[in-house]
């Protein structure tokens, strides 16, 4: 018989099917269209960085050996530690130092640590994590070792046209009680692109400050990098808050490196944490990413070749919608803000998301169902099972093929 955490973290979950799915595509399905996946793109530009990067480790023999045959300190290489904070102060104007970063095995590894750090049973009672603006991340749903950590809001839609909305934190359903142990978003936001506005990052920091709780800021797709972002959102890290920035998304998700940045109790919190669940973080990461701290290379590529590559991208799969939908079915996006995702909303779907990505999936094109990303409501909410999240970061021609068969089957299911 499992325990209760055991059970709790090896039943089934979205982001379970969703790495699943993704494995599959990539192995003993290569044919599969992969519209649902969370992989950044083979950028040309970003892959010969790489590269270049992991020649000069291989020529440079002992730097190569020491990030092969080492174990860092659980917090990080202190080396890397520095290097990252002295970017931060220079790109980003933070106030911080080595001791507010902490370099973990991933964004998801480091989510996990932090929840249960914050959340879960307590000699006050049982604390949870607010996401005050859901849909969110697919990946957080199920980290808690205890049930129950998480609780949400539903938004506000905002109705823009016929093919575009956005969502709105509703400020009037928020409430902080005594129980929430923070307050969480991905900004922009994994699946819907959402990027929050100055006032409503403000009114969130003010309300956390009030009630003595951490901000969390998952920066996966923003600001430093990769920077997908197509507003001025460029939020400054002080005390109480706490910042998640990935490597993944700047295409390195194979090294599973992650940075959080927090106060240096927090930071100190976490690294004991590693020590146990990890031990310590993988150094080929930590190595690749270091010499390019000391200059602009990250946020040039960022801003000269990434963000541009995937608004590319994401005009492309739009301009396929128009063709492909058109006015056949009531559909509309979220507004475009950031990352690397398109939010499809169809407003008549006669079946649930669930069971048109089965019929897709048959048709050998993987989408996500968008009830995965609403967890921590307390009442059913029918908005997410008629959406779907589709990344465009595939190839082009594979994209609109896979979205050429999904307006096929949506405009068949609703005849």
């Amino acid at each position: 018989m499992l325990s209760t955490p055991g059970s709790l973290l090896s039943g089934p979950s979205g982001i379970q099917e969703l790495m699943d799915d993704l494995g599959e595509a990539l192995t003993t399905h290569p044919d599969m269209r992969m519209l649902g996946g969370g992989n950044p793109a083979a950028i040309p530009e970003v892959q010969a960085l790489w590269r270049e990067r992991m020649q000069e480790l291989l020529q440079d023999g002992g730097r190569l050996d020491r990030a092969l045959l080492n174990y860092d300190p659980p917090a990080g290489n202190p080396a890397y530690r520095e290097a990252f904070a002295t970017f931060l102060q220079r790109e980003c104007g933070w106030d911080v130092t080595h001791e507010n970063i902490c370099v973990l095995p991933s964004s998801q590894n480091a989510f996990f640590l932090l929840f249960n750090l914050l959340a879960g049973d307590s000699p006050v009672g049982k604390r949870r994590i607010l996401f005050p603006l859901v849909p969110e991340y697919i990946g957080y749903a199920n980290q808690g070792v205890s049930a129950g950590i998480h609780t949400a809001c539903k938004p506000i839609i905002e109705e823009r046209g016929p093919h575009e909305f956005k969502y709105r934190i509703d400020f009037d359903r928020l409430k902080i009680t005594p129980d929430i142990a923070a307050v969480c978003v991905s900004c922009p936001t994994n699946p819907t692109g959402n990027v929050l506005t100055a006032d409503e990052f403000a009114r969130l920091r003010e309300l956390t400050q009030q009630h003595g709780i951490p901000f969390i800021v998952d920066n996966a797709y923003g600001h430093p990098f990769p920077d997908v972002l197509y507003t001025d959102f460029s939020p400054k890290w002080e005390e109480g808050m706490i910042f998640s920035i990935s490597m993944s998304k700047v295409g390195l998700p194979g090294v599973r490196n992650s940075m959080i940045v927090a106060s240096k109790e927090i930071v100190r919190a976490l690294a004991n944490m590693n020590a146990i669940v990890s031990l310590a973080t993988g150094n080929v990461g930590q190595a690749l990413l270091m010499p390019l701290l000391v200059d602009d290379t990250l946020p040039r590529i960022s801003r000269e070749v990434i963000r541009p590559f995937y608004r590319k991208r994401s005009d492309a799969a739009v301009a396929v919608l128009h063709e492909t939908l058109g006015e056949k079915v009531p559909w509309a996006l979220h507004a475009r803000e950031g990352a690397f995702f398109l939010w499809l909303w169809f407003k008549e779907l006669p079946i649930p998301a669930k069971e048109l990505y089965q019929r897709l999936k048959k048709r050998k094109v993987l989408v996500i169902p968008g009830h995965y990303f609403s967890f921590g409501l307390e009442e059913r909410w029918e908005h997410p099972h008629q959406c779907l999240r589709l990344t465009f970061s595939q190839p082009e021609h594979i994209v609109r093929e896979g979205l050429e068969i999904l307006a096929e089957e949506v405009i068949a299911c609703s005849k």
